[in-house]
């Protein structure tokens, strides 16, 4: 009986052990949906391993208006084999990308700017022959790809980037901004059959390159971490100097400052905004900074219009039409943010301005058919209904804002339409056209939303709907942004702006119109002249204000040299030709301009980037090499869930499935076996 007994467990618990065995196998082996935990995992000829680790250090060098920024991109690899990372991740939507360093140990090879298709095979021939070669590609004017192949198993390697940027100045203060992670784009339209690169998304018709600009995202990382630096000589004394969004350390010397990040390093995933107020009474009315190459002076200048207590509130009623995004990437933090800036919005109309909210995810809803008279009892029912608003979906924003632009504007309301989304869309191209060719006489404001929203979206959508635009990261700021940004909406200062060079001088300048101006805001051109500057010359800003006429004269001076201002003019150009490109000019005569002004200034762009490779072989022929899409960190306050939804492969469901089939099988077997003995044991004892 015992012997029986045992007998029958034995072969039970071999059966349970044959069934159950590949599942067991499996949960010792990391899954791919893990990476959602914290790290990303690549399927290796060995199994899943974890992916290549990065940190990133920042070393900033800011004077006056240009600062130059090196990004020191670190790839370790953990696993056991030779591998290629490829790192999507956000730059300034304005940064001139100029150079390319690809450290080795204690070598570094310097990168050459080429066409981009002859780069991708400079660089495809030397990752196939086993050298260490690193890429870096444009996706969009805010988002580039860095890829680097032959890291050998243990091996560190640095890519650094450096690229030129304008300092922004607005109502007083100077600020640099360094984007470190990206929203996840939502993409739409029909999937494609093909793939260009290596993203969570299939490219659609919609956004062809979309698995160009979906790299993984993971919650958290033991990588991931950045260093900053910021050396700041801002030519006056200042009155303040601070970091929005990071603890930082400042330290002064002779008028020049340096500031550290508090603690040394911090996660990537919220963008640093730097932010600096010179004293009152060195605040600039006017800075303008040359550089001559190859005997053509390039300009930078800044120009501010009327001081503020010169300029009084529109008296116009408007009509303000209020978009708010409530998709999925705006679940957490960014939602609370864009919620309280309409109420804020909501109570600063007067009774006799006209307005309407609408709202958008997947479908578009607004609260009215048409605008309404911003009654006590009207206004008092939007801010009901923008409180019961919960972020979901996808980002379908072009039927809000075709919705917001149908309505005929009235003669007796300026028409303003303040757009508050995170920008988090792969078909940026598509609404820009759209609002060009269907504002009319109505303004555009975007207010950027969140710690990581798309800066090209939001500058791009304002300057083409003629308006302006604020970033909004933080809960505590969002009073002191809208304020601001209502100051702009009720006090329009300049219109009609010009910009006159000496006579014999020609000159190609940018922006080529100059916008309306708005409170706070200064004139800024960028121009490259040909030509003999005669002694006293100036360029004058010219334009029509709310107190009258009104003019500023800078005199020019070619023999200036200030590192930066010709590629910060070359990088203006190339997006005034982008700009053109998608105004269906000759699209062959526009890629060889871009080309032409990208290569003569060394500028990564879409149709250039930048290629190094060392010359050494240092993968053996026969060592195979796997590659891996290197991960960003969700942007602080976002959940991945909200914006990815819960696909099958982000629990161990097949596992467990899996197992409880097991179990189930090995009860029945069980039942039966006792069921067996049960009728044996009946027999013997009859």
């Amino acid at each position: 009986m015992n012997n029986f007994n045992t007998s029958i467990r034995v072969r039970i618990a071999q059966l349970v052990l044959l069934l159950i065995g590949p599942v067991m196998v499996l949960a010792e082996e990391p899954l791919p949906s893990q990476a959602q935990a914290g790290s990303l995992l690549w399927r290796m000829q060995q199994g899943y391993t974890t992916a290549t680790l990065m940190n990133t250090e920042v070393d900033m060098q800011i004077s006056g208006l240009v600062a130059r920024v090196s990004v020191r991109q670190e790839f370790l690899n953990e696993g056991a084999e030779w591998v290629e990372g490829i790192y999507v991740f956000p730059l300034p939507d304005r940064a001139a990308v100029d150079r390319m360093r690809l450290h080795i140990g204690d070598r570094f090879i310097e990168g050459e700017i080429e066409e981009k298709e002859r780069a991708r095979k400079t660089y495809e021939q030397a990752k196939q022959a086993g050298k260490k070669t690193s890429l870096v590609q444009q996706q969009r004017a805010n988002l580039f790809t860095t890829s680097v192949a032959n890291v050998a198993p243990g091996e560190r390697v640095v890519v650094e980037i450096e690229y030129l940027e304008e300092i922004r100045y607005e109502e007083g203060r100077f600020s640099i901004r360094f984007p470190m992670t990206l929203t996840p784009r939502y993409i739409s339209g029909q999937s494609m059959p093909d793939k260009l690169g290596s993203g969570w998304s299939a490219d659609t018709d919609r956004v062809p390159d979309a698995s160009l600009i979906t790299p993984p995202m993971v919650s958290s990382s033991k990588g991931h971490k950045l260093a900053l630096a910021a050396n700041v000589n801002a030519g006056m004394p200042l009155a303040i100097i601070t970091s929005r969004y990071h603890p930082v350390d400042v330290a002064e010397h002779d008028g020049r400052y340096t500031v550290t990040l508090g603690g040394g390093q911090v996660p990537m995933d919220h963008d640093f905004e730097l932010v600096w107020q010179p004293v009152a009474s060195a605040a600039p009315r006017a800075m303008i900074f040359s550089e001559t190459i190859e005997g053509e002076p390039h300009h930078l200048l800044m120009v501010m219009p009327p001081d503020q207590d010169e300029a009084p509130p529109v008296l116009m009623p408007r009509e303000v039409i209020l978009i708010i995004d409530t998709s999925g990437s705006m679940h957490g933090v960014s939602i609370a943010q864009a919620k309280r800036a309409v109420s804020l919005a909501l109570e600063g109309l007067q009774p006799t301005d006209r307005f309407n909210v609408i709202e958008f995810n997947s479908t578009t809803n607004a609260l009215y058919p048409e605008s309404v008279m911003a009654s006590s009892s009207s206004v008092d029912s939007a801010k009901k209904f923008v409180q019961q608003l919960r972020a979901n979906g996808g980002t379908e924003m072009r039927p809000a804002l075709s919705m917001a632009l149908n309505n005929e504007s009235r003669e007796t309301h300026l028409r303003q339409i303040v757009f508050i989304t995170d920008g988090s869309v792969g078909y940026e191209d598509e609404m820009f056209s759209m609002i060009e060719d269907r504002l009319g006489d109505a303004r555009l404001f975007t207010v950027g939303i969140g710690s990581a929203p798309n800066s090209w979206f939001m500058r791009q959508a304002a300057e083409a709907g003629r308006g302006s635009f604020t970033f909004i990261s933080a809960l505590h700021e969002v009073r002191e942004k809208m304020d601001g940004l209502f100051r702009k909406l009720e006090h329009p200062q300049v219109t009609g702006i010009t910009v006159d060079w000496p006579s014999g001088v020609v000159v190609d300048g940018y922006p080529q119109t100059v916008p309306d101006l708005y409170l706070g805001e200064p004139v800024t051109v960028k121009a490259r002249a040909s030509g003999e500057y005669r002694a006293g010359d100036t360029v004058r800003v010219s334009g029509d204000s709310v107190t009258g006429g009104w003019s500023k004269a800078l005199p020019l001076d070619s023999s200036q040299s200030d590192e930066g201002v010709g590629a910060l003019w070359a990088r203006a150009r190339i997006a005034d030709l982008m700009h053109n490109e998608r105004r269906h000019s000759e699209p062959d005569e526009t890629r060889a301009a871009i080309v032409a002004t990208a290569m003569r200034h060394h500028l990564v762009s879409k149709y250039t980037s930048l290629v190094a490779v060392d010359k050494t072989p240092a993968r053996p022929a026969d060592d195979p090499l796997s590659s891996e899409q290197v991960p960003n960190l969700m942007p602080y306050g976002q959940s991945t869930n909200a914006i990815f939804g819960f696909p099958a492969t982000a629990t161990n469901a097949p596992m467990l499935r899996l197992i409880g089939i097991a179990c189930l099988l090995a009860a029945l077997l069980l039942s039966a076996a006792l069921q067996a003995g049960q009728w044996r044991l009946r027999v013997r004892a009859a």
